[in-house]
């Protein structure tokens, strides 16, 4: 997966038969969820988040930490394959850098760096719930 080329590919009918109309939103339209609403927004469970999209394993709970920011937040991705990386310019003067799984190419939400949190990476990657399935370890 280092070349970023998506592996799992789809027509957006396949996708949004295998979807909820919501995930679908989220997953391939880059919609997002309302702060604070998602499933693992403060889950601390030991475990695995995939791409609820492919199943291409995304996430650890090693690398979870609560922000408050009302989306769950990790410092880094499980590996450095695992996720890439689009330039967002949908707000107007506030660019931001979009996380899409580097498997099937879904949105899962933002990374901002800078912030201030006592990580490693000092990076939050922003997800969104639905974007993800949590296996428990």
């Amino acid at each position: 997966m280092t070349d970023n080329v998506p592996r799992v590919l789809l027509t957006p009918d396949e996708w949004r038969a295998k979807l909820t109309p919501f995930e679908y939103h989220v997953l391939r339209e880059a919609g997002t969820e309302r702060p604070g609403t998602g499933a693992y927004n403060e889950f601390s469970e030991p475990g695995t988040y995939a791409c609820r999209a492919c199943g291409a394993e995304l996430f650890t709970s090693t690398e979870k930490f609560s922000s408050h920011c009302g989306w769950p937040s990790f410092y880094a991705p499980a590996a450095d394959d695992r996720v890439r990386y689009v330039t967002d310019a949908s707000l107007p003067g506030r660019p931001r850098v979009e996380v899409r799984c580097a498997a099937c190419d879904s949105h899962l939400g933002h990374v901002f760096e800078g912030e201030g949190y006592d990580t490693p990476t000092d990076q939050r990657y922003c997800i969104n719930s639905v974007c993800l399935v949590h296996t428990p370890a």
